[in-house]
């Protein structure tokens, strides 16, 4: 119960408020509950036994309307009322004020409350900065790991390139030496040599000009095995 309704004085207000107008049980707790802001909110096991009291003592009286008990203040309800003006007048001033200090909690709670939720959006938007920052720079070093494997790839492969044109050019050289007796004209060694630097010339310029994979490596290799035995038939 709030403090202001000590010592009986919940029942002077209840007078009070049936002698504004009647009204059942329910809209009495509803009253008070908007008269003090919500804060004091009266359970129906304290205001219908004070109801049913003042009933008993014939300073109210009641009837039933669409179920509902209505009551209403008797004549000799208001002269209980009467007599105690200067009462009710210095509780409805207690009422008055602390309806003012629980508005200024209220409005304290609520600063307080926006307050702390400034802060806390501050601080969200200084970790959205923070985590823009540091995406930039992970995407900035993503960016950078993906250049070097690019450069490190393209490394691997000019070297597996290499590789693979010394295999081909001693692949020649044998296909040369076991396929050419000597007995051909100097023209015929001139021209075969020609057709062979051509050829190569003409695979490495292709190359170049092409993304190499392991898998054009190898077909390229088996290619040119199979063209190196035909060679050497040819010339046997």
């Amino acid at each position: 119960m709030s403090p202001v309704f000590g010592h009986g004085r919940l029942r002077l207000y209840l007078l009070k408020l049936l002698e504004e107008s009647p009204r059942h049980g329910y809209e009495v707790i509803r009253l008070l509950q908007d008269r003090f802001l919500g804060v004091y909110s009266p359970s129906p096991g304290t205001i219908y036994p004070r109801l049913a009291r003042l009933e008993e003592e014939g300073l109210v009286t009641h009837e039933v309307v669409d179920g509902k008990k209505v009551f209403t203040i008797t004549e000799r309800g208001r002269a209980e009322l009467n007599e105690r003006l200067d009462e009710l007048a210095d509780l409805e001033q207690e009422i008055a004020d602390s309806v003012r200090d629980i508005a200024r909690e209220v409005k304290e709670d609520v600063r307080d409350t926006v307050r702390s939720l400034r802060e806390e959006l501050t601080q969200m938007a200084r970790d959205v900065r923070q985590g823009a920052r540091q995406a930039d720079e992970q995407a900035r070093r993503a960016q950078k790991e993906a250049r070097r494997a690019q450069r490190e790839a393209w490394r691997t492969q000019k070297a597996e390139w290499q590789r693979q044109t010394t295999e081909w050019k001693e692949e020649w050289k044998r296909v040369w030496a076991d396929g050419f007796t000597g007995e051909g004209s100097p023209a015929g060694d001139a021209r075969l040599g020609q057709m062979l630097a051509e050829f190569v010339e003409e695979v490495r310029s292709d190359a170049a000009n092409r993304q190499v994979t392991e898998e054009t490596l190898a077909t390229a290799q088996d290619a040119l095995y199979e063209a190196a035995r035909r060679i050497r038939d040819a010339l046997r």
